[in-house]
Parts: structure tokens; sequence; C-alpha cells
């Protein structure tokens, strides 16, 4: 049995090799820092050998073998230390390099723009790696569609808009002339016109300020616990002309005793765009409905209803976009009561109501199409004011 002595000689020389091979080892690797995996993960392999290796034969010089001993202890470690570093590296290495390879690869393919399928690329780690490149690839294709869809919907409405500014200011342009020119029969009829005209672009214009700043994230909301009552009213007096000019009647029910935290002036314009729509598109000589009713304890939904035909359902998750709109025709009506309908309204009522905290809605019923506004009804937090 070996005396104390002997297994702290032992301990101390297995240390000082195995410290020493480490610290070359540790060298190395900050050297090749940026070498491949295969390699670092060689220079492991060999140190964790030599440590066992230098180790062994240290201890054995201390235990005074012969000559013929040591000489045979020695091969028998230096052809087992070769042997295993050629397996390691035919088991390992090369697996390891195969596999980080197929995963740049991988990468190499989501970089121009493809979705990879899934794989096996070798090791759990790996292939785990690698279904998160897969989640990846389609996440980010997602998103390149996205983002197509955006730009083709932001150079469309810019498109709209132009001819929607246009088509106004060619019409003021040609009266304008013709009231120079001496060759208008009524110009006082081509005055009145004139100036619809331009109330119609300014009330674009307008639209245009409040949707960028609903976008940016400008708008500064000025709460305060108003009756719902008194806001729909506001809205209804604003279209109260387009209205009658159709025969359309509105009315509103479940109305009163309703009082919510919100901005009136913002609010009402949204109740009004809401409105304005629907009157726009609402068969004539047609009832229009304002309700409330709440959902749950905390939320209120302020709903719309006309009786015309709505949009396609396909359409239903769009109609809030900004510029979209049912029709086909681009054409601005500048002498509609309703306004120039250039596909902001419905997208500035969405803005208003997330403003506030809410949402928007809209969906085919019995009697007709409605759409909502839903709103939260408690006081907001002192940031949120």
């Amino acid at each position: 049995m070996l005396a104390l002595p002997d297994i702290g000689l032992i301990a101390l020389t297995t240390a000082i090799c195995t410290a020493v091979v480490m610290l070359v080892a540790a060298g190395v690797l900050r050297l090749n820092r940026r070498g491949r995996v295969a390699a670092q993960f060689a220079v492991v392999v060999c140190a964790a050998v030599a440590s066992i290796v230098s180790s062994v034969l240290a201890v054995m010089v201390e235990m005074f073998l012969s000559t013929h001993d040591l000489t045979v202890l020695v091969w028998v470690v230096a052809i087992a230390t070769l042997v295993s570093l050629v397996a390691t590296w035919a088991m390992v290495s090369r697996a390891v390099s195969v596999s980080v390879g197929r995963l740049a690869e991988s990468a190499r393919h989501i970089a121009a723009g493809a979705v990879i399928e899934p794989a096996d690329p070798g090791w759990r780690e790996f292939n785990d790696l690698h279904a998160r490149l897969v989640d990846a690839s389609e996440q980010l294709a997602l998103a390149r569609g996205e983002v197509e869809k955006l730009d083709q919907a932001r150079r469309q409405f810019f498109a709209w808009i132009s001819h929607d500014l246009r088509t106004p200011l060619a019409g003021i342009r040609a009266m304008s002339e013709a009231i120079d020119d001496g060759v208008a029969p009524e110009p006082g009829a081509y005055i009145r016109t004139i100036r619809t005209r331009v109330d119609t672009l300014t009330d674009l214009v307008d639209d245009l300020f409040a949707l960028s700043t609903l976008q940016s994230g400008t708008l500064r909301l000025e709460r305060e616990l108003v009756p719902l009552l008194d806001l729909v009213s506001d809205a209804v007096v604003d279209v109260r002309d387009a209205a009658a000019s159709r025969g359309i009647r509105i009315e509103h029910r479940d109305i009163e005793g309703h009082m919510l935290w919100a901005d009136p002036r913002e609010l009402s314009r949204a109740v009004g765009n809401l409105l304005a729509n629907a009157v726009r598109h609402a068969p004539a000589g047609s009832d229009v409905l304002v309700t409330a009713s709440h959902r749950g304890d905390d939320h209120l939904i302020v709903s719309v209803l006309d009786q015309g035909p709505g949009v396609a359902s396909e359409d239903l998750g769009r109609m809030f976009d900004v510029g979209w709109r049912a029709g086909s025709a681009r054409t601005v009506d500048s002498d509609s009561p309703t306004g120039p309908g250039a596909g902001l309204g419905l997208a500035i009522v969405r803005g208003i109501a997330e403003a506030h905290g809410g949402g928007v809605g809209a969906r085919h019923v019995a009697d007709g199409f409605e759409m909502s506004i839903v709103l939260p009804v408690g006081e907001p937090a002192a940031g949120m004011r």
C-alpha cells in the first residue's frame, strides 16, 4: 500500500503536469480564437490526452522503473495516444465540421431570402439550432412579405392621394380660368363650386395631418370625463346635412347614461367618420343607427349600423388600413356632401381608438353592416393622459 508521502508526490506531480499542459492549451486556444470549431475541439482533446500522458510518464520516472520497462510504457502510451487522437478526429471532429458546414449553408440560404427545410445536421444541439434557423427563415419570409405589402400599399396610397389632389385642383384651375377669361356662363355658381372644392382639399389635407400625428405617436389626448350622448350628438351635427340630402335618418339607441374618459374632440371626430362612411354607402332613404353596449365592466362598444351591403368578408380586416377603399374607382367626387372619401377616414378612426387604448371592428349583421369602436371606460393611468 502506498504511503501518504508517495500519494502526495503523485498528486503534486499530476497537478503540475496537468497545469502546465492546460496553460499551453489555453495559450494555443487564445492564439487560435478565430479558428475553426474543429481545430479548437482538437486542441482541447489533445490537451486532455497530453495531460494524462505527461502525468503518467512523470510518475513512472519518479518510481525509478528500469529503462526497459520505461521504454515499453512510453511505446504503449504513445501508440494509445496516437490511435485515440485519430479515432477522436474521425468520429467527433469531422462530425462537428460537417454539422457546422451544414448550419453555415443554411445561414447562407436564409441570407439569400430562402426558406430552409427542416433537417438533422448532427448532434442534438446542432439539430436544435437548425430548427431555430428554420423558424427564423419562416419568420423572415413572412416579414419580407409584409414589408412588400406595406411598400406596395404605400406606393398605391401616394398614387391615389396625388390623384385625389390633382382632380379638384384641375377643376379649380379650369373654372378660375373661365371666370378670368369672362367665358363662365354663371360666375357665381363657378365660385361656389370652387369654394366647395377648396373645402374638400382642406378636409383632405387635415385628414393627412391627423393621420401623420396618429401614426407618429405625437397626438396628445386631452382626456376628460364626458357623456357619450354629447359626443354622438356633435358627430351627428357634422353629417346631418349630408344625410338629409340623401333622405337618410340618423337615430340612436342606448346612448344615454354612458360616461367615459376620452378626448371629446378626437372621439367625436372618430364617431363622425363612422357616420360619414355609413351615410356615404347606405341606401338613400334608409336609417343609420348608433348604439352603445358594455363589454364586460371596463369597455364600451359604440356601433354604427347602416342598411348597406358593407364590404366583402375578405376585406373586413383591411378596411381600416390607410388608403383602402372598397370601390375600384379612384375618382374623387368633389361635390359629395360626405367628403372626399380618400380612404383616410376609417384609418383615422382606428388611430384615434388605439390612442385611447381601444380598437375597432366591422361585421355583417342581419340588419346590414356594422362598424364599431371599442373604448375603455375607466380613468386612464397618469402616464396615458
